[in-house]
């Protein structure tokens, strides 16, 4: 009958965090009447929801808005302070959408700024269990593996959105722990349960297997400042398969091997945060993986050639008809999220690892991508063909690696290629190189209480290169520069 083998496990995770912005305005929220001060500058008043009158920028005295002046003299401001919307005569005196700072010099004597200090407060909790079972036994005279399981997982988020007034603009960022308005309190609660099936066949000349997967996942929004706002959708995945082989070939060491599988992601309970998006036409996204390639594994040398191709279809995106100067701040752009179109990636990849001596080894890695957008109905320029956003066409690393005794050391360096930083494929991100250094030691045999004391030192960016690291769209972040650090661990 064969042997088989169960096993569970419980799960629970905590945590919270806070994300901030700093908008060079206070969010006007209440009417307060004609040349009266505004009572969003009077710290305790706290407004929960509601909606936006306007913008705040400038005050007198007594917190009544200050108008602006003569447009065409009091531009000042420029890059890279942010510029100002009031240097065009043109500008209209209001404009929610634009973020751009105000100039100083177009208020009155005696003005004082106000601005915000903008929290997104979370908590997330999950708990679930999981749960597989082997079993071993033989057909046909062939060894054969069954492996099957389940994952079940409740997870909230918990969200909300705060905004404090920055107790003195001209001054520093300190801002009011009480706010003067909560924005939204959101709870999103997701229940995910999946189920998988695979099965192993040693058949002498190769090892094949075959498996099948199913994902239930229900997400939900509780909108705790308006009930009318609350939405779910189911987001259940169709059957997933998956199959593949491993193959000797006569040369020692060096086998080939393939596999398909079926991939989805399910709806994400940020698609939920738009009142507007239409849930009903909102599908999970797909995706289909096939690699074919040769390994070969001796004493020194393990190597490996693979070559991948990737249909992602479906792909989950948010669409506006508005367009709006840097960033939304107030989340105010009116659109929702839909399924618009797909990408294909292909390419290989290489990897080598040898083995020197018995103090130095080296690696090398190499990849060659082509990200493609298949096809999309919703944008503004037709980008069929063009390359992914963020996805480098050239990626490369070297590392070389030191040990003797408790003593180790080593040194990476990482190449990444050009980077589109928008769909339309008219601004690219430069290409990079970064190196990181580590270096360290463990110090037994301490004849005391403490059985060991590992010391590791580590410099990332080790030549302090400028470069941009993520990449969004028309956006990318600047990477870390060179960044040191000592640990020390002890056992006991």
């Amino acid at each position: 009958m064969g042997e088989v083998a169960f096993s569970t496990n419980v799960y629970y995770h905590n945590n919270e965090g806070r994300g901030d912005w700093v908008p060079q305005y206070v969010v006007d929220l209440v009417d307060d009447g004609e040349g009266n001060g505004h009572s969003e500058l009077v710290s305790g008043n706290t407004v929960y929801g509601g909606g936006v009158l306007g913008q705040i920028t400038f005050v007198d005295r007594g917190g009544v808005s200050l108008p602006i002046g003569d447009k065409t003299s009091c531009a000042s401001l420029t890059f890279p302070y942010g510029g100002s919307r009031n240097d065009d005569p043109s500008t209209p005196d209001v404009d929610e959408s634009s973020n751009l700072t105000y100039d100083p010099n177009c208020f009155a004597d005696g003005a004082i700024p106000v601005g915000s200090y903008r929290h997104t407060n979370y908590k997330k909790s999950r708990i679930g269990i999981n749960g597989d079972f082997i079993w071993d036994t033989r057909i046909a005279d062939m060894d054969n593996t069954l492996r099957g399981g389940f994952w079940y997982e409740d997870y909230t988020r918990d969200e909300n959105r705060s905004w404090h007034k920055i107790i003195d603009s001209a001054t520093s960022y300190r801002f009011d722990e009480t706010p003067y308005w909560v924005q939204y309190d959101r709870e999103f609660p997701v229940e995910t349960t999946m189920f998988y099936l695979e099965d192993q066949l040693d058949l002498g000349f190769a090892k094949a297997h075959f498996g099948i997967k199913q994902f239930f996942v229900d997400v939900s929004k509780n909108d705790r400042f308006n009930a009318t706002n609350d939405q779910g959708v189911s987001s259940d995945s169709d059957l997933l398969f998956s199959a593949g082989f491993v193959a000797p070939l006569p040369v020692t060491g060096l086998e080939m091997f393939a596999g398909f599988a079926q991939n989805y992601a399910s709806i994400k309970d940020a698609v939920l945060e738009r009142d507007d998006s239409d849930l009903s036409s909102v599908k999970p996204e797909t995706a289909d993986n096939f690699d074919l390639g040769l390994r070969y594994s001796s004493k020194d040398l393990s190597a490996s050639l693979t070559y991948y191709v990737t249909k992602f279809e479906d792909r989950i995106n948010f669409v506006s008809n508005e367009t709006v100067t840097g960033i939304d701040f107030l989340e105010s752009t009116a659109g929702g999220y839909i399924n618009d179109g797909g990408i294909e990636s292909k390419g290989f990849e290489a990897s080598l690892s040898y083995q020197l001596s018995d103090n130095f080894s080296v690696y090398g890695s190499y990849t060659s991508n082509d990200s493609e957008y298949t096809e999309s109905e919703y944008t503004e320029v037709d980008i069929i063909g063009n390359g992914v956003i963020g996805a480098a066409e050239q990626m490369g690393v070297v590392s070389i690696d030191w040990v003797r005794g408790n003593h180790y050391a080593g040194l990476s360096t990482k190449y990444v290629g050009e980077r589109w930083m928008n769909q339309a494929n008219t601004a690219a991100v430069e290409a990079y190189t970064v190196s990181d250094f580590y270096l360290g030691t463990t110090i037994d045999d301490l004849g005391s209480s403490v059985e060991s004391i590992e010391i590791n030192f580590t410099i990332n960016n080790l030549f302090d290169e400028s470069y941009l690291g993520t990449v969004a769209t028309n956006a990318a972040w600047i990477g870390a520069p060179r960044t040191m650090a000592l640990n020390l661990k002890a056992a006991f």
